[in-house]
C-alpha cells in the first residue's frame, strides 16, 4: 500500500501542469526577487475572529438614497490635510483638528480661517513638514516619524487642557493658550508605544487610548489589516502617578474609544474585526468585555451625542471575497506575494470604500446609518461628531471636512 502511494505522488508531480503549478507557488511564496506588495515586511497572517459577511450584511440597514451624499457639504477644501478628529473647546470654539502635516489647527471663523494652535514636537518645521495637498500621499510618509501625526483629540472639561494621540509620539497634552505639546506618555514596560491612535477621559482625570499594534506603525497600518494580527492594546495613564497601564492587550487594530454618558463603560472599535466592543468599567461587569455590534465594513472612531447614543465612523463595506481571505491566512500569503500592486489586488476583491455613518444605542441597536456611496462628500471617514445640530465629519485620508445638518 505504501509503495502503491509513493507511485501515486510521483505520478502526480510528474504531470507538467501540475508541476509548473507546485513551482510557480513556491516561487511565490518565497517571492526571492522582493516584487510583492508585503515583500519588505514579515508578513506572518493569521485567522482572525470576524462575523460572517452574509450574517452581517444581511441583517444591516441600507441607507438607499444615499443621504449624507445628496444633503452633506464639502467644507474648508485644500484648507485641512487629513483632519481625523474633531473637537471643540469649553468656550464652543472650534473645529480644532490634528492634520497629516503635523499640527492642531483651529478654526477662528471666516476673518481669520484655521489657524496653528499646537505642535506635538520641537521637531516640527514649516519646511519639512507643510506639504500641502500632498500632506495625506505617501510623500509625506517619510516625514510622519519627525512631524508627527496627531489623531485622536479631547478637551479636558475642567481646565481647558487639550490631550492628544499621535501615531509616533504618543499620548501629549497642550493647555488652553496652544502651543508645544507637552509628551506625557511614549513607552510601557520599557518599550515604545509604536501607534498610539484615539483617547477619551475619565472624570477622575485618567486618560484611555489605544495602541493599535505592536508591530507596525501608522504608515504600515494596512499590513494589520492584511495580517489579522492582534498585538494592539487599550492604555491607562493616570496623571498622578504619571504611569502608563495596560487595560486590555490581543486586540485586533483597537481604535476609537468613548466613554458612555455615566462612564460606566467605554466602547471601543476592532478596525480588523470590524466590530464595537465595550468594556465594563464599573459596577458587576467591571473589567469585563463584551461584544456591542458587528459592522458591515472597517470602523474609525466613535463618539457619543448628548442623548448618550454613539456615532461610527465606518469604511464600507466587507465584500465576500475579503471574508475568504480573512478565512484562509495560507491564501492571504499567496496572494499578497503576487508581484502585483495592492491597489489591484484590493480591487479584485471587489474593495471599492465609501462612507457609512451609523448612529448605534449602548446595546449595538442600529438607529440610523447614513451612506455616501459616489464618495460625494467623504470617500474614507474617521470620525463623526454631533454638534448643535450638525454632524462634523472628519477623514484620515483626504483634504476636507464635511458636515451634515443634523436630524
Amino acid at each position: 500500500m505504501e509503495k502503491r502511494n509513493l507511485l501515486k505522488d510521483e505520478t502526480f508531480l510528474q504531470h507538467p501542469y501540475i508541476l509548473a503549478l507546485v513551482l510557480v507557488l513556491s516561487f511565490v511564496v518565497m517571492d526571492p526577487f522582493q516584487m510583492g506588495p508585503v515583500s519588505e515586511h514579515q508578513f506572518r497572517p493569521v485567522k482572525h475572529d470576524i462575523a460572517p459577511y452574509q450574517k452581517v450584511m444581511k441583517s444591516w440597514p441600507r441607507d438607499n438614497m444615499s443621504r449624507l451624499g445628496l444633503h452633506g457639504k464639502l467644507e474648508f477644501e485644500n484648507q485641512v490635510f487629513g483632519p481625523e478628529s474633531l473637537e471643540f473647546d469649553n468656550m464652543g470654539r472650534g473645529p480644532y483638528t490634528g492634520l497629516a502635516d503635523g499640527r492642531i489647527v483651529r478654526w477662528m471663523g471666516e476673518e481669520l480661517g484655521w489657524e496653528t494652535f499646537a505642535v506635538v514636537t520641537s521637531n516640527w518645521t514649516e519646511k519639512l513638514c507643510m506639504r500641502g495637498n500632498d500632506s495625506t500621499t505617501s510623500k509625506q510618509w517619510k516625514h510622519e516619524k519627525t512631524c508627527g501625526r496627531p489623531l485622536g483629540l479631547r478637551f479636558d472639561k475642567e481646565n481647558g487642557d487639550l490631550y492628544i494621540a499621535d501615531a509616533y509620539y504618543g499620548l501629549l497634552m497642550v493647555g488652553p493658550n496652544g502651543g508645544l505639546a507637552t509628551s506625557l506618555a511614549t513607552h510601557i514596560e520599557g518599550k515604545p508605544i509604536l501607534f498610539a491612535n484615539d483617547l477619551d477621559i475619565h472624570n477622575n482625570g485618567s486618560i484611555f487610548f489605544t495602541d493599535t499594534s505592536k508591530r507596525y506603525n501608522r504608515v504600515a497600518h494596512f499590513f494589520i489589516l492584511l495580517e489579522g494580527e492582534a498585538t494592539g492594546r487599550l492604555l491607562r495613564y493616570d496623571p498622578p502617578t504619571k504611569t502608563t497601564h495596560v487595560v486590555l492587550d490581543g486586540l485586533a487594530f483597537p481604535n476609537g474609544v468613548q466613554f458612555s454618558k455615566d462612564q460606566s463603560f467605554l466602547l471601543f472599535t476592532e478596525t480588523t474585526n470590524c466590530r464595537l466592543m465595550k468594556l465594563w468599567i464599573e459596577g458587576p461587569k467591571r473589567g469585563s468585555v463584551e461584544h456591542v455590534a458587528d459592522l458591515p465594513g472597517f470602523p474609525d472612531n466613535v463618539r457619543i451625542n448628548e442623548k448618550g447614543q454613539f456615532w461610527v465612523a465606518i469604511d464600507c463595506c466587507r465584500t465576500s471575497a475579503q471574508e475568504v481571505l480573512s478565512n484562509n491566512p495560507w491564501l492571504r500569503s499567496i496572494y499578497f506575494r503576487l508581484p502585483i500592486k495592492m491597489s489591484l489586488l484590493a480591487r479584485v476583491m471587489g474593495m471599492k470604500m465609501y462612507t457609512v455613518i451609523s448612529r448605534l444605542d449602548d446595546k449595538g441597536n442600529v438607529l440610523e446609518v447614513l451612506e455616501d456611496r459616489e464618495g460625494q462628500v467623504m470617500k474614507l471617514v474617521s470620525e463623526v461628531k454631533e454638534v448643535k445640530g450638525k454632524l462634523w465629519i472628519g477623514t484620515v485620508a483626504h483634504n476636507h471636512i464635511s458636515t451634515l445638518t443634523y436630524p
